[in-house]
């Protein structure tokens, strides 16, 4: 059977043109060298080299067959230095996914553009989805890693990493009396007691949505949800057609859909948005360390900050 060290001795002693020489450079005895040359020209069933007074040539089927090992040794070392790189998270395939909230978050997009930046050899897959979709495709293997609100629920073979809390916002149409005279001042909840809610559906986001609710009977109301999206972008698209009102990420208002107005809630309603990563259960290696670094390292300057 035919190695690559025996690729490295024919090219050695084919770039020395000496059998001594070529054990000196390689490490190794001249003997056992050579011995290792005639059973290589065995295997092949054709001599490599052409004994010399002062050393070798090669014969015709040497320098076809120390062609091809030059360029099998390099495809071989090539070959380990991705590895390598790939362990280090320096290159190689990362699959992220993201909520259509997430996506317009600078946290989110700060880890996207500093991971470019400082491994640009990564190709970076990205897939937009839910938050129950995306949990679905991390735990299927589909995904390595995704930013998603809140699950609503505890997943036992997935690691989830709180990032953030992002306040909340009421998104209104613009031609609503309360977007133009309370722009500048934080409302309650109670106050929209009245007004037809539209939310996003909660079998694809469980998390906001419980929240929102559990937040409006604190106020002491319950509720009147007038419509359910499928898409957290959907209810702005609902919103602005004058079919209610909506309460979101603050992350959403930077789409400025037109015909939608947003007005902040009062601190004291304690609504957030948590933003989290999830990911498999287990060590974090190559490209996926890379991004748990960036991501780890960013909640570590906000805090500081």
């Amino acid at each position: 059977m035919i190695e690559l060290r025996h690729l490295r001795y024919a090219v050695a002693v084919a770039e020395e043109g000496h059998i001594t020489r070529a054990a000196a450079r390689l490490g190794i005895q001249q003997p056992p060298l050579s011995q290792q040359i005639r059973a290589l020209e065995v295997a092949i069933g054709a001599p490599l080299f052409r004994r010399q007074p002062r050393g070798v040539e090669l014969t015709a089927a040497g320098r076809a067959f120390v062609g091809k090992a030059r360029a099998i040794l390099r495809d071989a070392d090539l070959a380990v230095e991705a590895a390598r790189r790939a362990s280090r998270g320096q290159e190689g395939q990362l699959a992220i996914g993201f909520t259509s909230s997430a996506a317009f978050h600078p946290f989110v997009t700060g880890v996207m553009r500093e991971m470019r930046e400082r491994a640009p050899a990564i190709t970076l897959s990205l897939e937009e989805a839910s938050t129950g979709e995306l949990i679905a495709a991390v735990e299927a293997d589909r995904l390595d890693a995704a930013f998603v609100r809140a699950p609503g629920e505890r997943l036992e073979n997935l690691t989830i990493t709180h990032l953030l809390d992002e306040e909340m916002v009421v998104a209104l149409p613009d031609h609503h009396p309360r977007a133009r005279k309370d722009t500048r001042r934080r409302i309650s909840l109670a106050s929209l007691a009245d007004e037809p809610l539209i939310l996003y559906r909660r079998p694809t986001g469980p998390g906001l949505y419980d929240s929102i609710i559990a937040a409006c009977r604190a106020a002491g109301f319950s509720p009147k949800v007038a419509q359910e999206a499928t898409r957290m972008v959907s209810t702005l698209s609902l919103v602005a057609a004058g079919l209610g009102i909506s309460i979101v990420p603050e992350s959403m208002a930077r789409l400025e859909t037109a015909g939608v107005s947003y007005l902040r809630l009062d601190r004291a309603t304690g609504l957030v948005a948590p933003l989290a990563l999830a990911r498999k259960k287990g060590p974090a290696a190559g490209t996926l360390g890379r991004l748990l670094g960036i991501v780890t390292r960013r909640v570590k300057d906000r805090a500081g900050g």
